[in-house]
């Protein structure tokens, strides 16, 4: 009998990410949705610009790179020239929620019937460790070495709470993988996600909060414990729209 095994819809190419970055068990997450949901073949992914630019190495599926920021539109594009299709995009937090904002926004508000996985980990990660829209207040950053000051760089842009004030959006739900209790809670959540789509029902967007201990300057295990500690009271866990409830 077969435990666990390597999801049929992720490749057999090394991850690139550093120790202990959870893109890749939001990756797993991803290609067993696809496995369980039996759509590999006719997924189509759109990739970010970031830490997750590679993803096209990473996913069975077909996959096509956009320009920064521009995934919602490139997804939108896809699937109203090939409607049969599943179209999802991946993108992290200075990606979605910083020059792709009104992309995101807009492709929310016409209730595309695509999937998004949002990846918040609350910096610029790729360009080495930047401030990001999702950053906390006091957070450090490169470029907030004394912590974000809310009075001079804002708050951080809550991206499900954001969108949960459109009418159009299906589904939205924040989840975290920083533990095995809630890496379980995201799988169902990303599974759903693009349950939704393959039913037709419109725009769905996943939020996970992740970590990154290299930019964070922390060891894995700490950084994870960040996520718990500092993460999740700020962005709560949960959904923020579900149609069908």
């Amino acid at each position: 009998m077969i435990v666990f095994e390597k999801p049929k819809a992720l490749t057999d190419v090394p991850l690139h990410y550093c120790p202990g970055c959870t893109h890749g068990i939001i990756h797993r997450l991803v290609a067993q949705a696809i496995d369980n949901l039996g759509i590999e073949g006719r997924t189509i992914g759109i990739a970010p610009v970031g830490c997750a630019v590679m993803a096209y190495d990473y996913f069975a599926c077909d996959m096509i790179e956009a320009a920064h920021g521009r995934a919602p539109a490139v997804a939108t594009g896809v699937k109203r020239a090939m409607p049969e299709s599943i179209v999802f995009s991946y993108q992290g937090d200075g990606d979605l929620a910083s020059i792709g904002l009104c992309e995101t926004v807009s492709t929310a508000a016409r209730g595309e019937n695509i999937t998004v996985i949002f990846v918040n980990n609350a910096i610029y990660g790729m360009t080495g460790g930047q401030m990001a829209p999702t950053s906390l207040p006091g957070q450090v950053t490169q470029t907030s070495p004394y912590g974000r000051d809310v009075a001079t760089q804002g708050y951080p842009i809550k991206i499900c709470e954001l969108l949960a004030t459109l009418e159009a959006p299906a589904y939205l739900e924040r989840v975290a993988v920083n533990n095995v209790k809630n890496v379980n809670r995201a799988k169902k959540a990303i599974e759903k996600a693009f349950r939704n789509q393959v039913e037709g029902k419109g725009f769905s967007l996943v939020e996970v909060v992740s970590a990154c201990p290299t930019n964070w300057g922390m060891e894995p295990q700490q950084a994870l414990d960040w996520v718990q500690d500092k993460m999740i009271p700020y962005y709560p866990l949960g959904v923020y729209r579900d149609k069908e409830v």
